[in-house]
């Protein structure tokens, strides 16, 4: 907001200025290096032809004159990663600077936070909370007793029922009878049926048996 009030500030309008025209420097270079390439790629198909005419003289010159493009072109690749290398540098500088503010914002706001904040504030706050708290418990545990006839109960006389009803319980389930689960059916070979091994008057007699126990 600022920023955009004001203005950037002079170092960060110093330091983009200077990385444009860095980037600016590193086009052009590049460009001239481009058509130096181009350069002294003609001058070798030119020595190629007058080779082919058996003109030595012409074609040596050509080779000289492509070295000396190459030699430009060395020139400007040094040139270029010198420039690179100052804006690798100008950027780092940058990063740093704007690290280095905004911690030293940080600083100033936690600065400036602490002054707000007094100590024995926050103690007397944190007395309050603690005692609100003990409030609430108290409030629950008044609200969580039994009251009027639920009050009267004892509690070794409610256990002692609950054990003559478990008592009970496990009374009955002795009394009841066990029954056997019939046997599975056994398959023969052959779809024979197999024989019974007890006859009808047994089930019989246990069923009538088993009617005396229940009573």
């Amino acid at each position: 907001m600022f920023t955009r009030i004001f203005g950037k500030p002079k170092q960060e309008t110093s330091a983009l200025g200077t990385l444009d025209k860095l980037n600016e420097t590193l086009e052009m270079l590049e460009k001239k290096e481009k058509v130096l390439l181009k350069k002294a790629a003609a001058e070798v198909e030119r020595a190629k032809e007058f080779t082919r005419a058996k003109n030595k003289r012409a074609a040596i010159q050509c080779l000289k004159r492509k070295r000396l493009y190459e030699q430009q072109i060395e020139q400007l690749g040094n040139f270029q990663l010198r420039i690179h290398d100052q804006m690798i540098m100008l950027e780092g500088a940058k990063a740093t600077t704007e690290t280095v503010d905004a911690l030293r914002t940080g600083a100033a706001a936690m600065k400036a936070m602490q002054k707000a904040t007094n100590i024995d504030d926050v103690d007397k706050t944190m007395d309050e909370i603690n005692e609100q708290t003990e409030n609430m418990k108290q409030i629950q545990e008044a609200l969580s007793a039994p009251i009027g006839a639920a009050a009267d109960f004892d509690e070794d006389e409610l256990e002692a029922e609950l054990e003559e009803l478990e008592g009970a319980e496990l009374e009955e389930q002795l009394m009841q009878p066990t029954i056997q689960a019939p046997a599975p059916p056994v398959r023969l070979p052959g779809g024979k049926q197999p024989v019974k091994v007890q006859d009808d008057d047994d089930d019989d007699e246990l069923a009538a048996l088993q009617r005396e126990m229940a009573l």
